[in-house]
C-alpha cells in the first residue's frame, strides 16, 4: 500500500565563525584601459561568489559588470581570507571588497580634481565614467583615466578589510559577546509517498523558502536551493557511510554503495523562493545561508514519512530496510 505524508522542517544558519575574528581582505586596481582586477582570497567552488564580489565591486564603482575581473591567485600573494566555508563569503568578502572599491573611487577623485583643478567633493565617479558635477565638458571615460593615470607613472590600488565586530572581544564576567555576524532563516515542507509492503520513499514535492537578507544574484540564489534540495534528500534518503556503525564489516568502499542523489531523483514538483529582510551589516544587506539549503530536505522528508505511515524512522537515511522495520516493529 502506498501512503502519502506531509512534513515540515525550519531552521536557522550563522554566517561565519562563531565569536568573530573571522577575516577578508581585498584589493581592487585600476588597469590602463580602464577595467579592474580584484584581488581576493575566497575560492568559488561552485556557489558563484567570483559573480558575486564582482557584482559588487562594479556597483560601487559604477562599471559594468564585464569591467571586472576577479583574480585568486595563492594564498602566498593574494589577500587574507579565512576560506570559503561557513556560509561567509558573501558576507565577510562581499564586505571587504566594498570598502576596497570605495577606496578606490576616493582615490580616483582625489587624482581628477588635481588634473580638473577642483575639489574632490566636486568629482563624480559613476556611469563608468568620471566628471565634474554640473560641468558636464570636464569629463573622462574611465578607459582615459586609466590610461593618464597608469602612463602617467600612477598607480590606484583600493584595499578594503572586514571581520565582523565586537565578536573578538567579550565581558570577562558574564561572557556577554556578539556570536555571530547574521543568521538567516528557513523553511522546508515535503510530500512524499511511501510504499509500505517495500519501503521504497518517493519525494513528490519539495518546496524551500529561505530569508536570505538581500539577493545578490537571484538566479544563483535558485541554484542554491535547489542543489541544496537535491543534497537533502539524498542525506535524508540514500548517503549512508557505514549502516553497522561501530563496526566496519558493511563500511562503504565506492559510489556504489555511497548513494548520492541524482536529477533523476529529484521530485517532480520543487518550489523555492527567497524572503528578503536586509542585513544592517551585510553588504547591500546581504546575509550568507548557502549551507543551510542542504539541511532543511532531510528532516522535512523524515516528518513526512512519519505523517505517511505513522512510525518514526529515527537514523538517517531512511532507507527501506529501517522503514520496513520501523513499520513491523510497530505491530509487534
Amino acid at each position: 500500500m502506498k501512503k502519502r505524508g506531509i512534513g515540515i522542517a525550519v531552521g536557522t544558519h550563522p554566517a561565519g565563525l562563531k565569536g568573530g575574528g573571522d577575516p577578508s581582505q581585498a584589493q581592487i586596481r585600476l588597469k590602463p584601459d580602464g577595467t579592474f582586477d580584484l584581488l581576493n582570497g575566497a575560492v568559488d567552488i561552485g556557489q558563484g561568489c567570483k559573480t558575486i564580489l564582482r557584482q559588487l565591486a562594479a556597483d560601487e564603482l559604477d562599471v559594468p559588470l564585464e569591467n571586472i575581473t576577479h583574480q585568486n591567485i595563492d594564498t602566498d600573494t593574494g589577500p587574507m581570507c579565512t576560506g570559503t566555508f561557513a556560509s561567509r563569503v558573501t558576507f565577510m568578502d562581499g564586505n571587504a571588497v566594498l570598502a576596497a572599491a570605495a577606496d578606490l573611487k576616493k582615490k580616483i577623485r582625489e587624482w581628477a580634481a588635481e588634473y580638473f583643478e577642483c575639489s574632490p567633493a566636486d568629482v563624480e565617479v559613476a556611469n563608468n565614467k568620471v566628471f565634474v558635477k554640473g560641468v558636464p565638458e570636464k569629463s573622462l571615460s574611465m578607459a582615459e583615466v586609466g590610461a593618464m593615470v597608469n602612463w602617467g607613472g600612477k598607480f590606484l590600488v583600493g584595499t578594503g578589510a572586514y571581520t565582523p565586530g565586537p565578536g573578538q572581544q567579550f565581558d570577562p564576567d558574564t561572557g556577554k559577546m556578539t556570536a555571530i555576524a547574521s543568521l538567516a532563516f528557513g523553511c522546508c515542507v515535503a510530500e512524499v509517498e511511501v510504499d509500505t509492503e517495500t519501503g521504497v520513499v518517493d519525494v513528490l514535492k519539495l518546496v524551500q523558502v529561505f530569508e536570505v537578507g538581500k539577493a545578490m544574484n537571484r538566479l544563483l540564489c535558485k541554484g542554491q536551493n535547489n542543489g541544496g534540495a537535491m543534497m537533502g534528500i539524498g542525506f535524508g534518503l540514500t548517503e549512508n557511510v557505514c549502516p553497522y556503525y561501530p563496526t566496519m564489516d558493511f563500511a562503504v568502499q565506492d559510489l556504489t554503495d555511497y548513494v548520492i542523489t541524482t536529477a533523476a531523483d529529484m521530485p517532480p514538483v520543487m518550489v523555492e523562493d527567497i524572503v528578503e529582510v536586509p542585513h544592517p551589516n551585510g553588504p547591500r544587506g546581504a546575509k550568507g545561508y548557502s549551507e543551510m539549503t542542504a539541511s532543511l530536505a532531510g528532516p522535512a522528508i523524515l516528518n513526512a514519512i512519519h505523517n505517511a505511515i505513522g512510525v518514526w524512522v529515527t537514523d538517517y537515511p531512511a532507507t527501506p530496510e529501517r522503514i520496513l522495520k520501523a513499520l513491523e516493529a510497530a505491530h509487534a
